[in-house]
Parts: C-alpha cells; sequence; structure tokens
C-alpha cells in the first residue's frame, strides 16, 4: 500500500490492486458476476474508504480500513452512533478537522472575499470544492456513507461490505499480517531493478487461499512498476517466473504480456495442461479470455501430457502440412502385375497422440526428457515455427564450454 501510494494516482493505484485480487479470487470460485451493479458499489465503496483514510489521517493501512468498514452508519443506529465512538466516525471527525484548515488557509489566501461571505450557501460550497480539492472529495465522502450507501437494504450492504471486508479480514491474519501489514516494508519491486531476485514463499497448498491472494498482488504490482520503468534510465532485463501458473493469473495478464517485451521483460509461466487456465479464469466463461493469454506467450514447450484439450491444442498450433502418400496394388490373375501411385494429402504436423509418448526422463528414458518447441516468428528448421527438442536432466552448466 506505501509503495502504490506514491504518486497523484494514490486512490486509483490501490484500488486497481486491491479489486484485480478480489476479482481473481471470485473467478477461481465461481466465474465471476456479470452484474454491473455489484463492481460499481464495491468499486465506490473501495475508493470512498480509501479516500476517508487519506483524508484522516495521510495514508492507508489495512487495519484502518478494516475497522471502518466494521463500522459504518446503519439507518437503525444512527442515535445510537452519535453518541458512540467508533472507527469510521473518529476518522470522518479528523477528516473534517482537516479538511477545515485547508479551507482556513485558502481563505487567508484571498484578497477579494465577496462571494466567501456570500449568503448563498451552494454557490460558496461550490467556490470551495473548486478551490480545494480536499473538500470536494469530503463532500463525496459524506454523499456516499451517509446518503447513499446507508439507505442500501440489510441485504445488499452485506454483499457489498463482505465482498471487502472478508478479503482485508484474511490479510489481518498471522503470516501475513506479520509480514506485510505490521511494519514497514523492507523491500519493493523496484530492487530486482538493481538485480535483486525476489521470492515469494507462500506457497498455496499450506496457506491456501491467502497464500495465492499476496502472490497474485506483489506479482501485479511488480507487473506495474516494470511496466513504468524508463527503459532508457535502466535497461536491466527482469523475469516473471511461475510454477503451477495457473494458481497466480488475474484478469490484466494478457494486457500485460503483449507489451512486457517492449518492458524487456521475460515470463515463465508452467502448468500441468490447459484445463487449469480455464478453471481458474472464469470456468465455462474463460475460453477467450485464455486464448487472448496464450496468444501473448510467444515461446510454448509442450511435454509429455495425457490432456486431450492439451495435446489437440498444441496440434492445432503447430498446423497442418503435405504428405505423400503411397499406395500399391498388385493382382495375380493369369499373370503378375504391380502398381505404385503417389499422391499428396494434409495432415496434422504433429498428431495430438505423439505427445503421450514423449520421454519424461527417469533412468527407464536415460534421463532424458523430450517435448516440443514452438516459436513464434523465425523458422527453427525446415521452415518450420516448430522442433522437436530434448532436455538431459544430467544437464550441468560448466560442461557447456566442453561440448
Amino acid at each position: 500500500l506505501d509503495y502504490e501510494s506514491k504518486g497523484e494516482g494514490m486512490t486509483e493505484n490501490i484500488v486497481e490492486v486491491l479489486k484485480t485480487v478480489i476479482r481473481a479470487s471470485e473467478e477461481k470460485a465461481s466465474g465471476g458476476s456479470d452484474d454491473p451493479f455489484w463492481e460499481t458499489a464495491l468499486d465506490m465503496l473501495i475508493f470512498n474508504v480509501i479516500d476517508l483514510c487519506k483524508l484522516a489521517y495521510g495514508k492507508v493501512s489495512v487495519q484502518v480500513m478494516f475497522d471502518i468498514v466494521q463500522s459504518l452508519p446503519k439507518p437503525n443506529s444512527v442515535a445510537e452512533t452519535d453518541k458512540k465512538e467508533n472507527a469510521f466516525k473518529k476518522a470522518f471527525i479528523q477528516a473534517q478537522t482537516n479538511v477545515a484548515e485547508k479551507i482556513k488557509a485558502w481563505e487567508d489566501t484571498q484578497a477579494d472575499k465577496p462571494l466567501l461571505n456570500s449568503s448563498n450557501e451552494f454557490e460558496y460550497e461550490e467556490i470551495v470544492c473548486n478551490a480545494v480539492n480536499e473538500a470536494r472529495t469530503l463532500k463525496f465522502i459524506d454523499q456516499f456513507f451517509l446518503e447513499t450507501f446507508m439507505n442500501l437494504s440489510e441485504k445488499t450492504r452485506s454483499v457489498i461490505d463482505f465482498s471487502f471486508s472478508g478479503f482485508l479480514f484474511r490479510l489481518l491474519r498471522d503470516p501475513v499480517y506479520s509480514l506485510f501489514c505490521r511494519h514497514a516494508s523492507t523491500f519493493t519491486p523496484d530492487d530486482c531493478l538493481d538485480g535483486k531476485i525476489i521470492i515469494i514463499n507462500l506457497p498455496v497448498k499450506l496457506y491456501q487461499k491467502i497464500g495465492r491472494d499476496c502472490q497474485i498482488m506483489f506479482k501485479y504490482i511488480w507487473q506495474r512498476a516494470m511496466e513504468k520503468r524508463n527503459i532508457d534510465d535502466n535497461q536491466r532485463p527482469v523475469f516473471l517466473w511461475a510454477d503451477e501458473a495457473q494458481n497466480f493469473l488475474h484478469e490484466h495478464d494478457a494486457d500485460y504480456q503483449a507489451t512486457a517485451r517492449s518492458s524487456r521483460i521475460a515470463t515463465v509461466y508452467i502448468s500441468q495442461n490447459l484445463p487449469n487456465y480455464h478453471a481458474n479464469m472464469g470456468g465455462a466463461k474463460s475460453e477467450f479470455r485464455v486464448k487472448s493469454f496464450l496468444g501473448t506467450l510467444a515461446t510454448k514447450i509442450f511435454h509429455a501430457n495425457a490432456d486431450v484439450e492439451t495435446n489437440r491444442y498444441a496440434s492445432e498450433l503447430f498446423g497442418d502440412g503435405y504428405f505423400e502418400d503411397t499406395s500399391r496394388t498388385a493382382t495375380a490373375a493369369g499373370q503378375f502385375s504391380s502398381s505404385r501411385t503417389k499422391s499428396l494429402k494434409i495432415d496434422r504436423l504433429v498428431r495430438p497422440e505423439a505427445f503421450v509418448q514423449l520421454k519424461t526422463g527417469g533412468d527407464l528414458n536415460g534421463n532424458k526428457v523430450e517435448g516440443y518447441l514452438h516459436l513464434q516468428g523465425n523458422p527453427i528448421k525446415d521452415g518450420l515455427n516448430h522442433a522437436k527438442i530434448q532436455f538431459d536432466q544430467n544437464f550441468k552448466p560448466e560442461n557447456v564450454n566442453n561440448q
């Protein structure tokens, strides 16, 4: 949050990061929602909570956001809220105080004050909101929480509240809280530009959903940071490496991949099969999203696989070719005769069943692993963009100069 708070787009940066992770979780669970109402409502809630934190305390924290969401005013508890101080009221009063000071400072700089003394309240408010950005932001916060959001039905409010507070709640539990929320960060994505490698050691099998969410969050922040850098100032190539990559996909991956090459970013995604991507990018609705994502990966390597869909995709990717088909006929009626004919037919360059037969390493295969490499752009061999390749599991880098 501290890193994303830099620059003028502070609120937008943080909202985009949080929403990306929340939506990624929704897509994996149920394919997400197509109803724009819930999307807009959640956006407005997150925007206004973050703006309230900024106006009140000058910074944003997971704990403060969570406390505010948990204490938002409700229609049947306004009277109780007026008597009892809670996180929302405390932040709102502090925001009002801070904004009032800015308005007073602005008024003191005005030499001509006829409009400031105007009896027209709306005219005065418009002047102040145009002159002091914080006053305009506070007005939006006031309208949203005390009018729009407070008057929603209880069921609707609960759905929106829990979409955000449920996500924040997980961040407040250890080990995530101690790692990311309790103290100031000791590293940022920019460390990679100095040659460092950042490893997020939160295995999904151990930490489940929160481990996945944290890795997606940092991955997205890192992607944005690497694409924003000035290549002329720092030309260091960087890489993003993800094993079981389907666990860490988000909605912006295809857009990021489309321009990663120009930002000197190499991406390596490893997964068992194609259906893994469909299952984690929206289920039945994911076809074109997965195709868009895979289309941005210029180099693909296919190893031994028993998944029909994956093998069919690879076979279609390699394409068709012409093959010489030879047929022979022989007859022995009275005298022996034979004939041979040749014709051209079109068939897959690599049949889907060929991937099942690839070597998988180990002693049985002499520690050899086979795969098919497909490269976008320049042909690899014989005018084709693919080739069958072999990896040696006993390969040692120090032996390269001796070969």
